[in-house]
């Protein structure tokens, strides 16, 4: 243990402790901006300098460590007038226009800013402004970013993908694609984690409120909306609800208030890909398919995308269903359409996604089999919260209101889609039900939760036969788990993967909380659906029971594979064309 005091308080803290962690520990706030914890340790802003008696020189309190009988002022007149110029020279840099940008009230930079009185710039601001393909998912503001890396450490530690890189050399250099590559010619997959990790605007999706607005006011259009599980966990966030409070009923309630026709659950089609990609994989086992690799899921788009960008020769280990928003789209354009005498193209098929690769998802061409585009728009859950901000809707004050009908109703094994494990746990679920005709203890297969370790594995029986399972979250583990499979170091016959650590509820769509990882802490909220719901098994969901046999037949019949499956070699990522 050392001993030392900050600001006078006498500290006693582990020996390595950061003085930032050790002031935390004492009570006492030191403001950071480029600072992540486990993350971007590294004193790049110099916000948190703290003054050290005897020495001269400034320290960072993010990446120096404590010793014995330090004396520590974080806030003494020398440290303010240092903590303020280098916040004004950021500032200098980086282009204040807080009004129209994405993050204003959720800026770390604002706030910093705000908390040291900083009212007026005194250096001439001289803000990069770079090029960026505004059509891509991805955007990037050249003129508000700080140069804290955070996006770069992200895509590089947790990734392992390295889209972002510094170019240039000394005052010419700034962060940006590496290799100075154009953002749609990488491999980037479009998970947004960079998004989530920056303090400032400097990226963000791209904003398709205005075309959601346009279809609202068209009265020849019959707007559709789903809500993805992993979005009734944090809607609220973003708008001050309590979690408890931030119901998914309260937030139909919100989106009837804006003027949407039907509103769906994303729910009813995660049981939907349960059937199919359920059903593929004991079709599969039983055919001797997964002898040497296992089949993979596909719900993420994330995920495929790195499967045809990293490992080209893997693709056809991907299981064929579409993801539970491709068939949603699929169903609702084609059965549902015609459940209401409405022409399919007179259906505007909406989105409500933690995610922001789905935007690239539904232009892909070969994903579109209903005849028209099956999703028009997907919207991420931090835009829903702008719209309901742009409508002064005070969803606090609204009453809970039901899904419609038939594309409503969902069980609680949908509901876990969105942790990392989940689509797992619901597959298996089902696919003891499919062997065995009866139903497991729900929670029979919960070893596939949790956080820990580059992925997990499980054993089951099923019917006799033993089932190894592996999930893994975040593309830096994927990445070890691939090459471990590969390499035959170990074999598993069924492997879930999602591109966000944590899952979709860590989704590059979900509201910001800079500084704190809140995917565990949603995932929980799910968790809890799952046990509170009346149907926790996706074959028992009555709405897929009836698509079935009205529409569909059985799973993986002729129809069923037109509408809900696809073929992933039908279109390309960037590195496969060249």
């Amino acid at each position: 243990m050392v001993n030392l005091k900050i600001d006078n308080i006498s500290v006693t803290v582990p020996e390595g402790t950061t003085i930032l962690d050790a002031a935390r520990q004492a009570g006492i706030n030191i403001p950071t901006l480029c600072y992540f914890k486990g993350l971007n340790e590294i004193g790049a802003c110099r916000v948190c300098v703290v003054e050290i008696k005897g020495e001269s020189r400034l320290a960072a309190a993010c990446d120096n460590v404590v010793s014995e009988g330090l004396e520590i002022f974080t806030n003494s007149p020398k440290v303010r007038q240092a903590r303020r110029t280098n916040v004004e020279l950021i500032l200098s840099q980086h282009s204040s226009r807080c009004p129209s940008c994405v993050r204003s009230g959720n800026c770390s930079l604002q706030q910093v800013a705000n908390d040291l009185g900083i009212t007026s710039e005194p250096y001439e601001v001289n803000a990069s402004d770079k090029c960026w393909n505004d059509d891509f998912p991805l955007i990037r503001d050249a003129s508000k970013c700080i140069r804290c890396m955070r996006c770069i450490q992200v895509c590089e530690k947790i990734q392992g993908l390295g889209i972002w890189d510094l170019n240039g050399t000394g005052s010419r250099t700034d962060v940006g694609v590496a290799g100075g590559k154009k953002i749609e010619n990488t491999a980037c997959v479009l998970c947004g984690q960079c998004i989530t990790h920056c303090p400032v605007g400097a990226l963000h999706e791209r904003d398709d409120t205005q075309k959601a607005f346009a279809a609202l006011a068209d009265p020849e259009i019959t707007t559709v909306i789903q809500i993805a599980p992993a979005v009734r966990a944090a809607w609220g966030e973003g708008l001050g609800l309590d979690r408890d409070a931030a119901t998914v009923k309260r937030l139909v309630a919100g989106l009837r208030k804006v003027g949407f026709d039907y509103i769906f659950d994303t729910d009813f089609s995660a049981d939907l890909t349960i059937m199919e990609e359920g059903s593929e994989f004991l079709e599969r086992l039983k055919a001797g398919d997964i002898a040497k690799y296992p089949m993979f899921t596909s719900c993420c788009p994330g995920w495929v995308r790195f499967m045809k960008s990293q490992y080209p020769d893997m693709v056809d280990r991907l299981s064929s269903a579409k993801s539970p928003q491709a068939m949603f789209g699929a169903v609702t354009k084609t059965y549902f359409a015609e459940k209401i005498g409405v022409a399919p193209e007179k259906v505007f098929c909406i989105s409500i996604m933690p995610c922001v690769s789905k935007k690239q998802e539904i232009e892909i061409p070969n994903i579109n089999d209903s005849g028209t585009k099956d999703v028009d728009l997907v919207l991420t859950t931090r835009e829903v919260d702008r719209i309901f901000r742009a409508e002064h809707i005070d969803v606090a004050a609204l009453e809970e209101e039901e899904f419609d009908s038939p594309l409503g109703d969902g069980t609680g094994a949908a509901v876990i889609f969105g942790t990392t494990g989940g689509v797992m746990e619901a597959a298996l679920r089902s696919a003891y039900f499919l062997v065995t005709g009866s139903n497991p203890d729900p929670d029979h297969f919960k070893a596939v939760r949790g956080f820990d370790g580059p992925w997990r594995e499980a054993e089951f029986e099923l019917a006799g036969s033993t089932l190894r399972v592996a999930i893994a979250s975040g593309l830096a583990n994927t990445r070890k788990l691939i090459e471990a499979i590969r390499a035959g170091k170990v074999h598993y016959d069924f492997v879930e993967i999602m591109a966000c650590p944590g899952g979709c509820g860590g989704g590059g769509g979900q509201p910001i909380c800079d500084g704190f990882e809140l995917a565990q802490v949603r995932d929980e909220k799910l968790y809890a659906l799952d046990r509170e719901s009346k149907l926790r098994f996706s074959h028992e969901n009555p709405s897929v029971q009836a698509l079935y046999s009205e529409y569909l037949g059985q799973p993986l019949s002729e129809k069923a594979h037109h509408l809900l499956h696809t073929d992933h070699h039908g279109w390309k990522m960037p590195c496969e064309e060249q």
